[in-house]
């Protein structure tokens, strides 16, 4: 009950809230009048500010200027081209004369009186009306002069011209002379080897010449306007200079020709490798250097290119790139020595991409004959991993370009963070270089065999060793060396703290991995013959789980157990095939590694290979099921014995989960084995269903009482009644109807007698449903025996009956639904 406060008290409360309520109103309306004031009023406007100038003074005099000198400098091309024949020799002379003198004079006046802009200008005019005056002569005077000899003296009187203007001390201040001056002089020499038909090997030499005068002029020059045209002039002409003489190289078809080639590569080389001892940037300068170094390894390799086989262009090139690390003990500067490694390591990169298809081949290839199995042994290795590819070209030599770069990576890299790289690398090089030998060396099918399983099984023995190894010295996973400061003193390197290698475990995973691979290379491989396939699908499914057990091995037991029950799952079915049996025969033998698989996850308990080998297990049995497919009766067998070891594992109070599994596979079993028999009564397929799902109910339910009866017992008794209700209703005999209602009735005293809510439900569901299709027939015969007017008449009066009882009827309902819902 509210508590209401006596009248008087009350009265008080509100006369309050009013007083409130009316200061407030008195508030807000003085607020709103000044609001109301303060917009009538208007705004003043200050002064408006002036507009802001969208460009500088000196930026609009500089447009103006280089405008004004192009309008010029047009005009005087247009008089030259098109008004000079008008004139005479003399008047032509005077013109222009006087024109480029008066544009050459003026700016000395001009930057007199402080007016260097103005001056720019007209300077640029004047050196555009020497161009002209130039080409005024070779039509007058020098007409019968070769064009090529012409253009190339007047660029050098030109280039000498412009580059003195803007050297005299009056014009000194001028920036745009010196910088014309040293473009012009960038095709003299290219010209006059052109004039004098030099020959591509001329032309090349003039290009890297002007190009090396360039960079002496960038490096020593001290404008900065001059040394950024230098530089880009340097790099342009010593690019297509170098570029030049590497096609050369290239093209080059005896020693002399590639002699000479390889003579201008040098001249590039000691271009870039002067300008980067020069340049003090740290990349500049590696970056100089290792263009520097690609160039040498072009020269040296062009020449061993012609006086050797094809085959070994590659290998030639790679020695010239290890031949750089030389100059690693030289007293370059550290950038330079760093870029000429690098160039080195660019060249090993390039060698092993080039010696990658091999690998891959040899690698890839043998896959092929798992479409082929047992065609009969290749001749050789080779044939064996070309069966669908083809054999790269010049590939004998890959080997010894894979073991040169794993000799170089071990001895040569000794920075603290690349070291452990190195060794990895180092590592995957030797193992590819066993992998191509058999195929390069075309020995036979069996030795190529033989090579293989030798890698793995040596990798294998090698990680355990490895592993032994680490075990026994406390210090062998340390990860530095003493001697680390006495190495760099003997490579000329600033001192280490550490020298990294890999450690133990890294190396010993890196060594497995390569094993797994090889080892699927040797099986693939093995398939040509069953010799073979058997005899290597045993070794290795011994060798693996062998491996296994071994506790210098024990981390990486996860990736050897599974391994050898997969090749023990090949073996099986290599062998029913060798047997002649059938595949659903196999699959009988292939279920011997989902059992060896569950008794081996029983011994190792709680284990991170338990997983692995329980999931290798299962693919197993999958494969199992795959085979028998074929053969229903089989098939059940399969399934049963699936069921019978997945039991088995559900044994373990950490799977109790695969009983669901093992129930299903036991029903699976169930359902072929009656198709087989080619029964069709549902209840045959539903039952063995319906007992296990009840037992597992009721067990659920005695050990905790507050599951539900939907939960314990609601899918068992569905997974039988509601198909032997859709077979009633269109069975027309009368044993299944009886045989149905009579379990659904007994169900429904059940589900009364314990009150739970499944079994009263689905029971008396099914015997209402069985109950009307029983007595349709005899309904039907009712309706036909009545008149017309009698159905609509009896449902008005069952209408009229629940709308005068509708009261009850809804507390007896609710009374229903409140029985049902204290049911468990």
């Amino acid at each position: 009950m509210t508590h209401l406060p006596p009248p008087a008290e009350e009265l008080r409360i509100l006369d309050s809230e009013l007083w409130q309520l009316d200061a407030r109103r008195a508030q807000l309306l003085m607020r709103r009048a000044w609001l109301v004031t303060a917009l009538q009023q208007p705004v003043p406007r200050g002064p408006l500010a002036p507009p802001r100038p969208e460009a500088s003074a000196p930026r609009v005099q500089n447009v103006l200027l280089v405008l004004g000198g192009v309008l010029l400098t047009i005009a005087a091309i247009a008089f030259t081209l098109v008004s000079w024949g008008h004139m005479g020799i003399a008047g032509r002379s005077l013109v222009l004369g006087a024109v480029t003198l008066a544009a050459l004079g003026t700016p000395v006046a001009l930057l007199k009186r402080g007016l260097r802009s103005t001056a720019e200008s007209v300077a640029g005019l004047g050196l555009a009306l020497t161009v002209l005056d130039a080409y005024a002569l070779h039509e007058v005077v020098f007409t019968g002069t070769d064009g090529t000899a012409y253009s190339a003296l007047a660029a050098t009187a030109l280039a000498a011209l412009w580059t003195g203007y803007g050297l005299l001390s009056a014009t000194a201040a001028l920036r745009l002379s010196v910088p014309s001056g040293l473009l012009a002089a960038q095709l003299p020499l290219l010209l006059w080897a052109i004039a004098a038909n030099a020959g591509p090997y001329g032309i090349t030499a003039a290009l890297l010449v002007t190009a090396g005068l360039d960079t002496i002029v960038a490096l020593w020059n001290t404008a900065k306007s001059v040394r950024l045209i230098a530089a880009i002039s340097a790099c342009a002409m010593g690019g297509f200079g170098a570029w030049a003489a590497g096609w050369l190289s290239w093209d080059a078809a005896g020693p002399s020709a590639a002699a000479r080639a390889a003579a201008l590569l040098v001249l590039a080389a000691v271009i870039a490798l002067g300008a980067a001892w020069r340049l003090r940037q740290p990349v500049t300068a590696a970056s100089g250097a290792v263009a520097a170094g690609l160039l040498l390894v072009t020269a040296a390799g062009g020449i061993l290119r012609v006086s050797l086989p094809a085959d070994w262009t590659v290998p030639a090139h790679l020695l010239c790139g290890v031949a750089l690390l030389a100059a690693w003990r030289t007293p370059l500067p550290d950038s330079v020595r760093r870029g000429l490694a690098l160039a080195s390591a660019g060249v090993q990169a390039l060698s092993l991409l080039w010696a990658a298809p091999l690998v891959a081949v040899s690698l890839v290839g043998p896959v092929s004959w798992a479409a082929r199995a047992w065609a009969g042994a290749p001749s050789d290795a080779r044939a064996a991993v070309t069966l669908d590819n083809p054999w790269p070209p010049h590939a004998v030599a890959v080997p010894v370009v894979l073991a040169v770069v794993a000799v170089v990576l071990l001895s040569a890299v000794r920075d603290t963070t690349w070291r452990r790289r190195a060794v990895i690398g180092a590592l995957a090089l030797a193992w590819a270089t066993v992998l191509v030998l058999p195929a390069v060396l075309e020995l036979p099918y069996a030795a190529g065999l033989s090579v293989l399983g030798g890698t793995t099984a040596g990798m294998l023995a090698t990680a355990v060793w490895i592993r032994g190894w680490a075990t026994e010295d406390p210090h062998a996973e340390r990860t530095d060396i003493p001697s680390a400061e006495s190495t760099a003193q003997a490579t000329d390197l600033p001192p280490a703290r550490t020298t990294p290698y890999p450690s133990a475990q890294a190396t010993a995973l890196i060594l497995t991995v390569l094993a797994l691979l090889t080892s699927l290379t040797l099986s693939f491989t093995a398939l040509a013959s069953q010799t073979a396939t058997l005899t290597v699908l045993s070794a290795l499914t011994a060798l693996f789980a062998g491996a296994s057990w071994l506790k210098q091995l024990r981390p990486l037991t996860p990736v050897m157990a599974p391994t050898a029950l997969v090749y023990a799952t090949a073996l099986a079915v290599a062998t029913g095939a060798a047997a002649g049996w059938q595949p659903q025969h196999t699959a009988l033998l292939v279920l011997a590694v989902p059992v060896a698989a569950a008794l081996l996850a029983a011994r190792l308990g709680n284990s991170p290979t338990t997983v692995a080998i329980e999931v290798t297990g299962a693919v197993a049995g999958l494969l199992a099921v795959g085979l028998a497919v074929v053969d229903p009766p089989m098939l059940a067998l399969v399934l049963g014995l699936g069921a019978v070891i997945t039991a088995g594992v559900a044994i373990r109070p950490d799977r109790r989960a695969v009983g669901y599994a093992s129930v299903a596979l036991f029903v699976l079993a169930a359902w072929v084995r009656l198709a087989a028999w080619r029964i069709g009564v549902p209840e045959a397929y539903t039952l063995p269903v319906t007992v296990p799902a009840l037992l597992v109910g009721h067990l659920r339910r005695g050990r905790d009482p507050r599951i539900q009866s939907w939960t314990a017992y609601g899918p068992g008794l569905a997974a039988t009644l509601l198909p032997s209700l859709a077979a009633a209703w269109t069975d027309p005999e009368w044993t299944r109807p009886l045989l149905l209602g009579t379990t659904a009735l007994l169900l429904t005293l059940l589900g009364a007698r314990h009150r739970l809510q499944a079994p009263l439900v689905l029971g008396g569901s099914v015997l209402t449903l069985v109950t009307l299709h029983e007595l349709a027939p005899y309904l039907v015969q009712l309706t036909g025996a009545l008149p017309r007017w009698a159905p609509p008449a009896l449902a008005g009066l069952l209408l009229l009956a629940l709308g005068a009882t509708y009261e009850q009827r809804i507390r007896n309902v609710r009374q229903v639904r409140e029985v049902l819902g204290r049911m468990n």
